[in-house]
């Protein structure tokens, strides 16, 4: 993706020190014995027009981040800023004029759409609860939109379950697109497509992206579709963020070994290029029980990992743009 470091940037959305705890209950009267740390102090920001691509393994907390990045989740602690309004404590009734400016594209679209509306009612349904426009102007926006995302001028009056899984996809992204957000976050938006059907829709959002200068926070676990889609990558895991830098930089210059071990399980177009895989042994530590010290240093065993132990890794930047969680165990 083109860079735009050098254009005149603001910052859209800003995220300091978030966690989302869920409580774990037991015992005959349903006591708090300990929580699901799914996000354990993530920060971060997104500028306007930016692409920020976000991966990781399953189960490391990037979705529940999208989720309470939005606010469909309420934030154990920390802070999320969007257009310079605190919107983590934020009550309902006024986050709801702001839920028009930041819009969701869920990862599975069969899911996400109620199959009991037709596709005209589900694109037009956020004008509705927008209060934006009269009936006949949100008819006239639903077909743009449709057209936008290339789906057929009949779509409108289809449902959901009659189209694939790549147009019901864009059925969601035109659905997200009614409002006209400043940012959209996509949660593994082409993970259950196709290779080809994948292709299509992501080069759709790219052109979105320039005509409507929005910014993405693009979730996903295939770090190939994230640099395709982003200007800069964070990497996450176990709830934590471990290395966030600028697309290509990451891709020369990864600095944490799980970033490497990542990147080493891209698939190569050539049969004949020889390439060096990093395998990830042991398992992924639980995220109610997690390690004291480096969580990705105790699941390869790795001699320093006690040198790790107690200790507050810090988030440092390396190089300009450059940051990386400092360890022992995982930076050299």
């Amino acid at each position: 993706m083109l860079s735009r470091m050098n254009a005149p940037t603001q910052t859209l959305l800003k995220v300091e020190d978030l966690r989302m705890h869920f409580p774990v209950r037991g015992g005959v009267m349903m006591t708090q014995i300990g929580a699901v740390k799914a996000v354990d102090g993530v920060s971060f920001h997104i500028d306007s027009g930016e692409t920020l691509g976000l991966v990781g393994e399953s189960g490391c907390g990037k979705s529940t981040l999208g989720k309470a990045v939005v606010r469909l989740l309420k934030p154990t602690s920390g802070k999320v800023s969007f257009k310079g309004n605190d919107i983590t404590m934020m009550s309902q009734w006024k986050l709801r004029r702001l839920r028009q400016d930041f819009q969701m594209v869920f990862q599975d679209p069969a899911e996400s759409l109620d199959a009991r509306m037709s596709v005209g009612e589900l694109v037009a349904e956020p004008l509705v609860i927008q209060g934006l426009g009269e009936r006949r102007s949100r008819q006239e926006k639903v077909a743009d939109l449709l057209d936008r995302v290339g789906l057929p001028k009949n779509a409108a009056q289809k449902f959901s379950f009659e189209f694939s899984g790549g147009q019901r996809q864009r059925i969601g992204i035109a659905r997200a697109l009614a409002v006209n957000p400043d940012l959209l976050i996509l949660d593994e938006p082409v993970s259950a497509l196709d290779v080809s059907v994948q292709s299509q829709v992501m080069n759709l959002l790219l052109d979105l992206q320039r005509e409507f200068s929005m910014s993405y926070l693009f979730i996903a676990h295939d770090l190939a579709v994230v640099k395709h889609m982003s200007d800069r990558i964070a990497v996450m895991y176990l709830g934590k963020i471990v290395e966030m830098a600028p697309a290509d930089e990451i891709y020369r210059n990864p600095r944490h070994a799980y970033t490497k071990a990542l990147l080493s399980a891209i698939p190569v177009p050539d049969p004949t290029a020889k390439t060096k895989r990093v395998i990830l042994e042991g398992d992924v530590p639980s995220p109610i029980n997690p390690p004291e010290g480096c969580a990705f240093g105790h699941r390869v065993g790795h001699p320093l990992y006690q040198e790790s132990v107690g200790k507050e890794l810090p988030f440092e930047e390396v190089a300009p743009g450059h940051w990386v969680q400092k360890c022992p165990c995982c930076v050299l």
